[in-house]
């Protein structure tokens, strides 16, 4: 098995605090939205629901590649870090297995994360624009970032039955955060996730139905602006399907809003 950091539950009992993100630690007496993020957050963290995400995310700390040998793998179920009374909210796909599921934040230790805390530091979201370990000192401002799917799968190809088991937890976090006035999501399966977790909280769908394409947005009937963006994957970067200026101009639209 692999080596686990201290806090394991991401809950800090001499202190009374949540330290699920590296960057906002809450008081658990500040009120019942916050208790229920740390029961939320707990529950997510201990989560088995879907045994090959489970092997997989073990079997990657097990046999890391030779530049991370020797390192702690959280290789658990990741849950969203940020300000959860922020007016932005990024939904993201899944961990990657060396990224997140290495370094227990989302968008922490990868290529991804590179490009997506550049973006949001230079529109003013965070204050550094790399992400390398949950004690980097990274802070995010009025922002919050969750995913769809919380484990590293295979090929970073979730699978329907693993969305599902998920989607509570997004939808779930869509209730806690009232302050959301822009989400960006990352992807079209970050966006169908988004879609389905509002639609399952009762949100009504535009008609017609939002088609995903970089850069469109929609508000949708709560008065949220949904932007889309293509996932700042490898894939896409290095092929230029997307580039830096126009993962920017995501930014620069949801700061016009706030």
């Amino acid at each position: 098995m692999p080596r686990v950091s201290e806090a394991a539950d991401g809950y800090d009992r001499k202190q009374n605090y949540c330290i699920y993100s590296s960057n906002f630690r809450y008081n658990l007496d500040c009120g019942k939205p916050m208790k229920a993020l740390h029961a939320l957050n707990q529950s997510i963290i201990s989560c088995h629901k879907c045994p090959r995400l489970v092997a997989w995310r073990q079997d990657t700390a097990n046999k890391p590649p030779r530049r991370y040998r020797g390192q702690d793998y959280w290789a658990r179920p990741l849950t969203g870090f940020g300000d959860p009374k922020g007016q932005l909210l990024i939904v993201g796909l899944a961990p990657a297995a060396h990224g997140g599921n290495r370094t227990g934040r989302m968008f922490t230790g990868d290529r991804s994360g590179d490009w997506l805390f550049s973006a949001l530091h230079a529109y003013g979201f965070c204050n550094q624009a790399v992400s390398v370990a949950r004690d980097d000192g990274l802070k995010l401002k009025n922002c919050y970032i969750t995913a769809a799917v919380r484990c590293a799968p295979p090929g970073n190809k979730p699978t329907t039955v693993e969305f599902g088991h998920c989607r509570p937890y997004l939808a779930q976090e869509l209730k806690l955060f009232g302050a959301v006035r822009v989400v960006i999501v990352l992807g079209k399966i970050a966006f169908d996730a988004f879609l389905a977790a509002y639609r399952e909280n009762g949100g009504a769908m535009p008609k017609p139905r939002p088609r995903f394409g970089h850069g469109a947005s929609v508000v949708l009937p709560n008065r949220v602006n949904l932007i889309y963006s293509y996932h700042p994957s490898q894939q896409n970067t290095f092929t230029g399907k997307l580039t830096r200026a126009s993962f920017y101009r995501i930014f620069k639209k949801a700061r016009a809003v706030l």
